[in-house]
């Protein structure tokens, strides 16, 4: 529950009560200028909600409604899909995008290749160490880059532990779930080519 304050005053980040005699000017101004931003920034943030789930289902709607004339129910939001409009103007991708995760098998992975390196030592390179120390690097919220402990299976390397530390990379990794994506594009005047509809407001 907010606090009340009481007529003549405000509120600092502290909690402190200010009169408002004693605010500057500037101070009111910016208070103004801020919270007149943030309402409108919120009000479009929740039109944007409003219309990402709108956009997916009537993406769905239009999907069933497609496979039914052939007899088929649509499984609901799965896999990829591309709509284009008639005149080819306009096309909507609806992607699915699975969120990767490795079990306790990776810690077996990553044991084989410490040895593998101490093993090599000397013929061991730098590079592959950094790329070995990226890959198992945890970020902020303490994850493990999926996509860069795979990029060590790309690595042209024949010795029998790593080869099979990068068997156990691949028994480790599991789905840990998916999060739908839907992009809007618009075709140039006079090209193949679509460009994206942003709807990111840093990308405007």
């Amino acid at each position: 529950m907010s606090k009340q304050i009481p007529p003549g005053y405000r509120a600092r980040a502290d909690g402190t009560l200010v009169p408002e005699a004693m605010v500057s000017d500037i101070d009111k101004l910016r208070d103004q200028t801020v919270e007149s931003l943030i309402v409108n920034a919120k009000a479009i943030s929740a039109k944007l909600a409003e219309f990402k789930s709108a956009a997916f289902s009537d993406l769905d709607a239009f999907t069933s409604t497609s496979l039914e004339m052939y007899g088929v129910k649509s499984g609901g939001r799965k896999g990829n899909l591309t709509v284009v409009s008639f005149n080819g103007q306009y096309k909507i991708v609806r992607q699915v995008q699975e969120r990767l995760a490795f079990d306790e098998r990776l810690q077996a992975a990553k044991t084989l290749i410490d040895e593998c390196i101490m093993a090599w030592s000397a013929s061991s390179t730098d590079e592959i160490k950094v790329l070995v120390n990226d890959a198992f690097r945890v970020d902020q919220e303490g994850q493990i880059n999926t996509a860069r402990v795979l990029g060590l299976r790309r690595l042209n390397i024949k010795d029998e532990k790593w080869q099979r530390a990068m068997t156990a990379i691949g028994d480790s990794l599991r789905v840990d779930g998916s999060k739908p994506y839907i992009r809007f594009y618009e075709r140039a005047e006079g090209s193949d080519e679509y460009t994206p509809i942003s709807l990111d407001f840093a990308a405007i």
